[in-house]
């Protein structure tokens, strides 16, 4: 964890285990810096790129010249990230108060919200954005018509504020007009838009402040898409409900659901992320898989055929990150390369063209992309930690025979 110190202490020991073992060494306190770097690319007519600027592009280019970005979500037309420093900051639409700024002026560069440094995780949807703190508190703002906001009320909010009181928040993904989120002991929540069961809670009744999901402790990772939800569980299954038109949730029908349905029996699901009208999930053997809309070839299946269960991506065993927004893709491999495929006429690929994808084709030739998050026709990403980079407190010792202690930034 960045910032965070670790002390270790090392006993080194013969290669056959016979011999006696090393005298303990003297204990070592690593204080990981992390390098992270920020960059955007895709539509920007409203400064969503966070580039100064509301000239779209088609490759990537950093924001800013700093290095300590952490945590990234892009929205529809607006952004939230936080720092390493615990700061929150925003840019891009803010005619609903969705940039937490307090004002409902347009912003095209980072600007901080507020003076807090306990900010953790975040997540911008349509019009709407939340973040939690590392006291477990959540906290929402910008459009609530729908109750998105989870405050127990439909008034607009252009500040942060506390989603009820509870201190036990874990995840948080907004979606279209609503929002789904984990809480510390695996219980899943739900609150906002509910047309067609997309909050999965067995009604079409829409909820102003968090409802609980079924009784379950065991719920995992969520992405909320349009009007949809994907999310597995600890046991590496995978689930879904909501708006189902397309195939989206994979279950082999184009039948809507108010309650969670499994999807298939496989209980290998990594990681999943739900978009307009497609799902893109990775395995733990580091397959990737995708379903629903195929149409500007989001599904990266190299055709334009829609599919209403998961089916693999080629053969490759080395995908990592996924995030998919209104029609495209982007994903990592362990490598720490970044892919994209899908829709590009704003050039939200990332290829300096937009020119549509219906495979996954590599962007630029960086090996160190980290994260990276797509939004409605735009695409934010981390790269860093970088290779090489040795953290602040870091040291390497040899004791008795050889043995080192050494970190990996980010590891």
């Amino acid at each position: 964890s960045s910032g965070v110190p670790y002390t270790f202490t090392v006993r080194a020991s013969t290669a056959d285990g016979l011999g006696p073992n090393s005298a303990a060494s003297s204990s070592v306190t690593l204080v990981p810096t992390y390098i992270g770097r920020l960059w955007s690319w895709g539509h920007n007519t409203v400064g969503q790129l966070g580039s100064g600027t509301i000239i779209n592009r088609s490759s990537p280019v950093q924001v800013g010249a700093g290095t300590t970005w952490l945590n990234i979500s892009e929205g529809q037309y607006s952004t939230l990230a936080t720092k390493t420093d615990g700061t929150l900051w925003s840019w891009g639409r803010s005619g609903a108060g969705d940039l937490g700024q307090g004002d409902l002026i347009y912003k095209s560069s980072p600007v901080q919200i507020g003076t807090g440094t306990t900010w953790s995780k975040v997540s911008t949807g349509y019009y709407v954005g939340f973040a939690t703190k590392t006291d477990g508190t959540l906290w929402s703002w910008g459009y609530n018509n729908k109750g998105q906001c989870g405050i127990n009320n439909i008034d607009m909010k252009s500040s942060p504020v506390q989603v009820g009181a509870g201190t036990t928040w874990l995840n948080i993904s907004a979606g279209r007009f609503g929002a789904t989120a984990i809480k510390s002991d695996g219980t899943l929540w739900t609150w906002g838009y509910n047309v067609l069961g997309g909050l999965g809670d067995g009604t079409i009744i829409n909820r102003s402040s968090p409802v609980q999901v079924g009784a379950g402790k065991t719920w995992l990772n969520i992405s909320a898409g349009s009007y949809f939800t994907m999310a597995t569980k600890t046991d590496g299954t995978l689930w879904s409900w909501g708006y189902n038109s397309r195939g989206q949730l994979g279950d082999g029908t184009v039948i809507s659901r108010s309650s969670p349905v499994q999807i298939g029996a496989g209980t290998t699901w990594l990681n999943v992320a739900a978009g307009q009208y497609a799902t893109v999930a990775t395995k733990t053997d580091g397959t990737l898989w995708s379903w629903g809309n195929g149409g500007l070839g989001e599904l990266g299946q190299g055709n334009t055929i829609y599919r209403s269960s998961p089916v693999q991506i080629g053969t490759g065993t080395t995908w990592s990150k996924v995030s998919t927004g209104a029609y495209s893709t982007m994903a990592t491999k362990t490598d720490g390369t970044l892919w994209s495929w899908g829709y590009n006429h704003n050039g939200q690929l990332g290829q300096g063209d937009r020119a549509n994808r219906s495979s996954p084709v590599q962007v630029g030739a960086l090996t160190t992309w980290s994260k990276v998050s797509t939004g409605e026709y735009s695409t934010i990403a981390i790269s860093g930690p970088v290779a090489g980079v040795t953290p602040t407190g870091v040291t390497v010792e040899t004791i008795d025979t050889t043995a080192t202690i050494s970190y990996t930034p980010g590891a």
